[in-house]
């Protein structure tokens, strides 16, 4: 089993977190996990960059990624798996984002779901049940956008996930996804949120702004 802290973001491209990113990865082997992927909004770690914060990662035996949150017209979805961002530029119509994403097998997960007022069930009935996951749980989802998302989940399944959305330090690895399996490349990434398999989880003792999820610690 793998479990990941996928939504994250760094003071070196957000200019909102105040998370360094070597204490990312020190925080997030605190807490268990064994990788994180930092998705700055709507910018995506060049591949230098990286891999020296992958090189101080490997010494803790925590794996790194990167992604972006993309700012699209109707929301924020998160993207893993894309070379560059030229296709999903800020503003970027859902739409447009699913072709970019499905052209490039990249991974696509919808960001707090019904975070200010979103319509998400707009977006879903003109879009289809076409994410690879909805995030259920995270530190910027209240139980009630939760609750509109599981009963979106009993209509239209689709993978669910859970991240910290972390911008503070102490929020790393709130919550996490759990992925069978071992993940050591972005591509096996990828896959493992394409599958719909990873099953949301939370870090007793930490804040937990949507709640606990059954059956997981």
């Amino acid at each position: 089993m793998s479990k990941f802290d996928h939504h994250v973001h760094t003071s070196r491209h957000s200019p909102d977190s105040d998370i360094d990113p070597y204490e990312l990865i020190t925080r997030a082997k605190g807490a268990g996990l064994d990788g994180v992927v930092i998705t700055e909004h709507d910018y995506q770690w060049d591949g230098d960059e990286l891999a020296e914060l992958a090189h101080f990662a490997a010494g803790h035996d925590v794996k790194v990624f990167s992604g972006a949150e993309i700012s699209a017209r109707e929301g924020h979805f998160l993207v893993y798996g894309l070379p560059d961002l030229k296709d999903v530029p800020p503003g970027v119509s859902v739409k447009d984002l699913l072709i970019a994403t499905r052209a490039q097998g990249a991974g696509v997960v919808a960001a707090h779901p019904f975070r200010w007022d979103q319509d998400f069930k707009r977006i879903v009935k003109e879009n289809g049940p076409v994410f690879d996951a909805l995030e259920l749980v995270s530190n910027n989802i209240t139980p009630q956008t939760r609750a509109e998302t599981e009963r979106l989940l009993k209509k239209y399944p689709m993978g669910r996930t859970g991240s910290s959305d972390g911008h503070a330090p102490e929020i790393v690895g709130c919550y996490f996804t759990e992925f069978p399996g071992a993940i050591h490349t972005m591509a096996e990434f990828v896959a493992a949120i394409r599958s719909g398999l990873g099953r949301p989880g939370h870090q007793v003792g930490r804040p937990m702004m949507s709640g606990a999820v059954d059956g997981l610690k």
